[in-house]
């Protein structure tokens, strides 16, 4: 689903990017901003959780990312409902409105609170709850909000302890994982290889739970 909001926020962002960086490459994800060359790419989400800003459900975000040369080295995600900024240069840390922000402690999945989400394409549906059901016997809480940039930013700043989802897009995750890495988490596929924003499943959180989580998603104990 695609709304005028969508369209409007994507609008605004390629115009500011463009006029500051005419040589650079942008990919949004409603199609706009063109196809030329560059080693510098912007991903760019301009309403993550559509579905919830339809319904009036307040849980979504923009989502904008700067890719260099294979390396994702800016991230930022903002909450408009709550005027939330998440942001991370790579090698600088992660913040929310201008606080230093880490990844949660949590040494155990008992004591968790992870989130996840559900592919719209009903037939990959099961799988997804046959992870969960595994997950749910485990851990203390989940969460389906909804949002994934914003999921990956909670993750972040402690308020998730992970995160993991399939089925997504480069522009879902291109800012939240240079959020989670810079607030000192892990992120990667659900085989434990490193992750990239090509790849469509994630699992995100600190190094301890992101092994165990890994772990029972694949049918271990």
């Amino acid at each position: 689903m695609v709304t005028e909001v969508d369209l409007a926020s994507e609008a605004a962002i390629i115009s500011v990017i463009s006029d500051a960086f005419p040589s650079h490459r942008i990919v949004a994800e409603e199609g706009g901003g063109g196809a030329k060359e560059s080693d510098y790419i912007w991903w760019i989400d301009p309403l993550d959780g559509t579905t919830n800003y339809i319904h009036g459900y307040p849980c979504y975000s923009v989502s904008i990312a700067l890719e260099y040369r294979g390396k994702i080295i800016v991230g930022v995600v903002y909450d408009p409902t709550r005027d939330e900024l998440f942001c991370a240069c790579r090698g600088a840390g992660a913040e929310l409105n201008g606080m230093p922000i880490t990844v949660s402690t949590a040494a155990s999945l008992e004591e968790c609170l992870l989130a996840t989400g559900f592919p719209y394409d009903r037939s990959r549906r099961r799988f997804a709850l046959t992870v969960a059901a595994r997950l749910l016997e485990k851990i203390h809480g989940l969460r389906r909000a909804g949002s994934a940039a914003l999921d990956l930013a909670y993750v972040a700043a402690g308020r998730l302890d992970g995160y993991w989802e399939f089925g997504l897009k480069p522009w879902d995750t291109a800012a939240g994982i240079l959020l989670v890495e810079e607030a000192g988490g892990e992120v990667s596929d659900f085989q434990g290889n490193r992750f990239t924003i090509h790849n469509g499943e994630i699992a995100a959180a600190n190094r301890t739970i992101r092994r165990r989580l890994l772990e029972v998603m694949n049918g271990e104990k």
